[in-house]
């Protein structure tokens, strides 16, 4: 199985839950834009996400005949509307876990009591129905449009069967920790509401897989883009794409607002001119000493009221928005400086390059042997030593596993399958432990370290220590230039966004009063 091949097979998302592909697409765009770990959360059937949550919903006999939803002329009833509420509650709680009390929900009292911190004006249950609709609407759009489509997934019966399969050895394992006696069924009702059936979950299940599948494959396989399609993005929007090189100081202009005692002091607009009268003329003090011979570290050395900061691979949106005109100004040449104007100071800003990403990313297998967590206290004696034991454990087991590999046929399809088979990362252990288009800072130090050593060739293998176990690594090979991957990112989520727009269009959810008094 090789990475290209996997790279077109790469469809969905697994699970029950249908996530909105909008959000989907942010999530694939952050992971190319922000710098993060190892280990990526994965997306797992729906049941297993909110192990032991179980929402108390209403159980009363539900009138047959009262809809509480409409979506593009199709009415549809409470118990299904509930599966999406439902699903969109225990998918906020799974996303926000410990910290919900900071955000004014409490799991004990009703939704219906409690104003949402999201949305002004609305309760959390209003809240979740909303969030619930929405997902609805989209599946129904998506799974409409790919039947209009002739659209049709080759493995959905099986892929419905696993589904269900794993339902059924949850439901046993979950009555074996907690002494209950669920069905499958029973334990759908518990979780959606008495009139939730199987033939319903199944119904649910198809639409999200059809809907996830069709989206996937659009954003996949049915958008391309030539190297000139990428040049000529970059050309018109450079600076979503550059990094510059600069040093800064910047002296502040603000009043304090309490005095040496620590009373309170009435700023007036006076005082404020005043204040960034005075910072005006010490920064441009600082420029004129710069440009004496005097570095801005070295001023900034040697007065602690000048803040000094050197920014290596600034992007447009973090650079300070007082100085990101000028220091994306194309115009801008190596030793450029000046004195430039924010709200509560002033910036002096030496422009040093301007560049972008030229290097190539990397794509690279690996299988997480992961360190099992001490069961000891940090303060209990012998901690540290059962730590030591546990590293040396997994540090064991990765390199059997290893030998095993060298001894056997040592390739990459065998490694992929190895990886499938006991790598710890739930982010790549059904895809053969592979990792594509990984650019630098993405995984944590060792492990990008290794990928990006100037020595390591094709078929490169090793271990890796990371905070989270070992790694047995195979080097795949180098893929496209990061720019490109930046420019070919932005135009995928832009052409994906004005097609999904179209697609949903209409598909928006009216309810029913009446009806949603049975939904929550």
């Amino acid at each position: 199985m090789s990475a290209s091949r996997e790279k077109k097979n790469r469809q969905g998302q697994e699970g029950t839950g249908f996530s909105d592909p909008r959000t989907a697409r942010e999530a694939e765009s952050l992971k190319q834009e922000r710098r993060t770990n190892i280990m990526y959360a994965a997306i797992g059937v729906l049941f297993v996400v909110v192990a032991l949550i179980v929402v108390v919903v209403k159980s009363g006999v539900l009138q047959n005949t009262v809809s509480a939803a409409t979506i593009h002329g199709e009415k549809y009833k409470a118990e299904e509307v509930n599966y999406y509420y439902v699903n969109a509650y225990n998918s906020f709680l799974n996303q926000y876990g410990d910290y919900i009390s900071y955000i004014g929900l409490d799991p004990t009292q009703s939704l219906k009591a409690q104003q949402s911190a999201f949305s002004e004006g609305q309760t959390w249950h209003e809240y979740f129905v909303d969030q619930g609709l929405a997902t609805m609407s989209s599946v129904h759009a998506l799974a409409d449009k790919a039947e209009a489509e002739g659209f049709t997934v080759d493995d959905l019966d099986e892929q419905i069967k696993t589904n269900l399969d794993d339902l059924a050895s949850f439901v046993e394992e979950f009555n074996t920790n907690n002494n209950t006696s669920y069905t499958a069924e029973t334990y759908l009702q518990a979780m959606y509401g008495e009139k939730m059936t199987l033939d319903l979950y199944k119904k649910q299940v198809r639409l999200a897989i059809i809907a996830s599948e069709f989206s996937s494959d659009y954003q996949n396989n049915q958008l391309s883009y030539t190297l000139d399609d990428l040049k000529a993005e970059y050309e018109a929007n450079r600076q979503d794409y550059d990094v510059v090189n600069y040093e800064s100081i910047f002296v502040s202009g603000s009043v304090p607002t309490k005095d040496a005692d620590g009373n309170d002091v009435e700023v007036t607009d006076e005082m404020t001119a005043a204040a960034m009268a005075e910072a005006k003329t010490t920064a441009e003090g600082v420029l004129s000493s710069f440009q004496s011979g005097e570095t801005l570290e070295a001023q900034s050395a040697a007065n602690e009221d000048l803040s000094y900061n050197f920014a290596e691979e600034a992007t447009y949106s973090s650079a300070p928005a007082a100085a990101q005109e000028w220091l994306f100004d194309t115009s801008r040449k190596a030793g450029d400086v000046t004195v430039l104007e924010a709200d509560t100071g002033y910036y002096v800003v030496l422009f040093h390059t301007r560049s972008r990403y030229d290097y190539n990313t990397v794509d690279v297998r690996h299988i997480l042997i992961q360190t099992e967590a001490s069961q000891l206290a940090e303060t209990d004696e012998g901690y540290d030593d059962d730590v030591a034991r546990l590293k040396a454990q997994a540090k064991s087991q990765a390199d059997s596993l290893y030998q095993a590999w060298k001894d056997g046929a040592a390739t990459e399809d065998s490694f992929a399958e190895l990886a499938n088979e006991q790598s710890a990362d739930p982010g790549s252990n059904t895809n053969g432990g592979l990792y594509e288009q990984v650019y630098k800072g993405q995984m944590v130090a060792s492990f990008n370290d290794w990928c990006f050593d100037e020595s390591r060739q094709k078929g490169d293998t090793g271990i890796v220590e990371t905070d989270y176990g070992y790694h047995i690594m195979y080097f795949v090979g180098q893929d496209d230039p990061y720019w490109q991957v930046q420019v070919e990112n932005a135009l995928r989520t832009q052409d994906y966004n004005t097609w999904y727009e179209e697609v949903t269009s209409g598909y928006e959810a009216t309810t029913s009063k009446l009806g949603l008094q049975y939904v929550g």
